[in-house]
């Protein structure tokens, strides 16, 4: 850790060197928390930047953050001060107005297992405290040095393991969205492992002075509450099913005190035989009292969920205007590309959702769900797998034949069950929606929502069959824990993010990777269930120097799942582009008052098909839109690298500019000096795109 004294305008230095209370109220000139506010609308009201002058926009500073690598951060602004992470998930402050460092906080040589996407900023008089994680820890620092506060946990810091049931203690668990502030609480989402052996996706609340756990919410019931009979009697044990967590961060309507957790599914993500019903609290929009962690409503948006259709983003919170009534209302997007709206305060969803009828023909001891919630209004933002025929390849596929062909084998109905043939998957695992989540303007009722439309293809192996191949233990357990991303011959696939394994040890050491088997690594959760000697036989067949009997007996643990998916494999042409026609990333405005689109347009391209003259294709994006009152829209997300700004009214692009490296991270407005100022990080690293460290800050001349 290092602090040094900041650099700040003369009023943010007087502020610094009384360490007022001014200090720590957030006015309207701040990015005050994650997504902009405990709404989680992305928005703000500043307007010095507008529809006529946005052209004018340059590099006002630019920040190196540290080492190289994906930054999902969407940094707060507090009186000048901004707050971030990096790569290396060491938190910083820096003078909102130069991009200068005041504190940095974190080793930079520990390989955390994950990126992070912020901090969380919490007040009272003259103490103001950063909170964030590193690894399992929730740290909280003092927000004008850095320092630990001793009174918080144990040194400045709490494991977030705190709570769980005994069994759960030594499992794979970090947090890599900023915890939800609510007066003197932190309400902490969770990533946890998504295979059985996943610990309980509880959620929590602790108290922000002394890091004392508060309450907790079940969303894998215990005997007695709501949703018990939903999951196996003993399900609740964590023996066999775990997560059902929330990792995409909350959102919270400070004045009525209600908390909205949206959650992902249960373990193991793509076989559900050993978890037999509806499977509450997994898929779920839960509506908590924030004080307590009782539970107000909850409405589930996928049931026995088999595809990995966790929520991916904190909801929005607005306000409509239905059957001629304002209603306060949240909007849920999903993975799917589906919009749920409710009341806030009943639950009661405003646009009709119907129980549809759905396929049950799933693996041996499967038990798919016969129903799946479909909402009448508004249409999905991205096209549906029943869309797709073998017709609908990429007209610049080199083996459109093949693919074609291809796609008549999957099975392409929607919500159908897991196969030995092949599902496909559209929109894709990642989505659809994704984790950067919708923007919305809060008084009109409209959101903005970017939109992947990437194919994956599930299809799933039968153990008992992989059991009677005669391999080695050490081969086996890299098709176990390794096969599914990193392939059957260790080659990889940057174009999905899994980087090739082939001679790992002449650029790692074996210390090194052991630790990321251990602890995991970006989106590969840590395999905390594993012996040394099953990490060590790993790392052997990963150096060639497997020399285990060749047996056909599996010498590990018998599998509790009898079928796993073969692999998270996208489906891609000869040139690794999407297998399906354009467009392949869209962003969307809906009117939620009337569930209309007001516009539907590519967000990004293809920059060699745009060379050859071939543009509006869209393209893979990850990373959220800012929008502003006065109608401007911005966005990075997408793996061509640039940055744009839209009209919020037509969706027509005004400006445009191209970023040190693509920026797949959700920007930042705020004032400081009297300046308007949109921040973005940019650490590429992400589909194959350079790496690199970097916060970079435009402002008008």
């Amino acid at each position: 850790m290092k602090s040094k004294i900041p650099h700040l305008s003369a009023l943010g230095l007087l502020i610094f060197l009384l360490g007022s209370s001014f200090l720590t109220i957030p006015s309207n000139e701040d990015w005050p928390s994650y997504l902009g506010g405990s709404d989680r609308n992305h928005y703000s009201t500043l307007s010095q930047i507008t529809l006529e002058n946005v052209q004018q926009l340059k590099v006002a500073w630019t920040y190196a953050s540290g080492d190289s690598g994906q930054i999902q951060a969407n940094p707060i602004v507090i009186n000048g001060v901004l707050y971030g992470v990096n790569a290396s998930v060491q938190a910083f402050a820096l003078n909102a107005a130069t991009g200068k460092e005041i504190w940095r906080f974190g080793d930079p040589l520990k390989n955390w297992a994950s990126t992070s996407r912020g901090v969380s900023y919490w007040s009272h008089e003259h103490e103001a405290r950063i909170l964030y994680t590193a690894g399992p820890n929730l740290w909280a620092l003092d927000a004008k040095t850095g320092k630990t506060i001793p009174s918080f946990g144990q040194g400045g810091k709490i494991d977030l393991h705190t709570g769980l049931p005994k069994i759960a203690q030594n499992k794979f668990l970090l947090s890599n969205t900023p915890g939800t502030i609510y007066q003197d609480l932190i309400i902490m989402p969770l990533r946890l492992s998504e295979g059985e052996d996943a610990a309980p996706g509880d959620i929590r609340a602790f108290d922000v002075r002394t890091g004392k756990l508060v309450w907790t919410f079940h969303t894998i019931p215990y005997p007695g509450e709501y949703g018990y009979t939903s999951f196996p009697k003993d399900a609740y044990r964590n023996t066999y099913v775990g997560a059902a967590n929330n990792w995409a961060g909350m959102a919270v309507d400070e004045k009525r005190g209600i908390l909205f957790v949206p959650t992902g599914s249960a373990g193991y993500d793509f076989w559900g035989g050993n978890r037999p019903g509806s499977n509450l609290f997994a898929n779920c929009l839960i509506a908590l009292d924030a004080k307590t962690g009782k539970r107000l409503w909850h409405f589930q948006t996928t049931h026995h969920d088999l595809w990995d259709r966790d929520l991916p983003a904190p909801p929005n919170l607005i306000r409509v205007k239905h059957q001629g009534k304002y209603v306060d209302a949240v909007a849920q997007i999903t993975k799917q590309g589906f919009v749920f709206l409710f009341n806030r305060t009943t639950g009661k969803a405003l646009f009709p959702i119907l129980e549809k009828k759905v396929s049950t023909r799933g693996l041996a001891g499967e038990k798919p769900w016969p129903s799946q919630p479909y909402p009448s209004k508004p249409a999905p933002y991205a096209r549906q797998s029943f869309e797709i025929s073998h017709l609908d390849v990429s007209p610049f596929a080199e083996n459109k034949e093949e693919l074609s062909q291809q796609l008549k084998k999957f099975k392409k109905d929607f919500y159908a069950p897991p196969s030995e043939v092949g599902t496909l998957i559209f929109p894709g695992f990642d989505g659809g929606g994704e984790w950067g989540g919708a923007a919305a303007d809060p008084e009109k009722g409209i959101i903005y929502v970017n939109s992947n439309e990437m194919a994956w293809v599930q299809k799933m192996e039968n153990q008992a069959e992989k059991e009677k191949l005669k391999i080695s233990n050490a081969k086996r357990l890299y098709q176990n824990y390794c096969q599914n991303c990193h392939g059957a011959e260790l080659q990889g696939n940057s174009l999905s993010g899994y980087p090739s394994l082939v001679d790992i040890f002449k650029r790692r050491d074996k210390t090194f990777v052991k630790q990321i088997i251990q602890q995991g690594k970006g989106m590969m959760s840590g395999f905390t269930q594993l012996k040394n000697n099953e990490i060590e036989s790993i790392l052997s067949f990963l150096g060639n120097e497997d020399k285990q009997e060749i047996s056909s007996q599996n010498t590990t643990a018998k599998a509790k799942i009898p079928y796993r998916m073969a692999g998270y494999n996208k489906f891609l042409d000869a040139q690794g582009r999407p297998g399906i026609k354009p467009p392949w990333g869209t962003l969307n405005a809906i009117d939620m008052n009337s569930g209309e689109y007001l516009w539907k347009i590519p967000l990004g391209e293809d920059l060699e098909l745009a060379k050859k003259g071939i543009k509006n294709t869209g393209i893979e994006n990850y990373g959220g839109p800012l929008i502003t009152a006065n109608g401007l829209l911005f966005i990075a997300a997408t793996k061509d690298g640039k940055f744009r700004a839209f009209e919020t009214k037509t969706g027509k692009i005004i400006w445009e500019t191209y970023l040190p490296a693509a920026g797949f991270a959700t920007p930042s407005t705020y004032m400081a000096g009297g300046k308007q100022y949109i921040v973005i990080a940019c650490g590429g690293t992400k589909l194959g795109t350079p790496k690199n460290n970097q916060y970079i800050a435009f402002a008008l001349p």
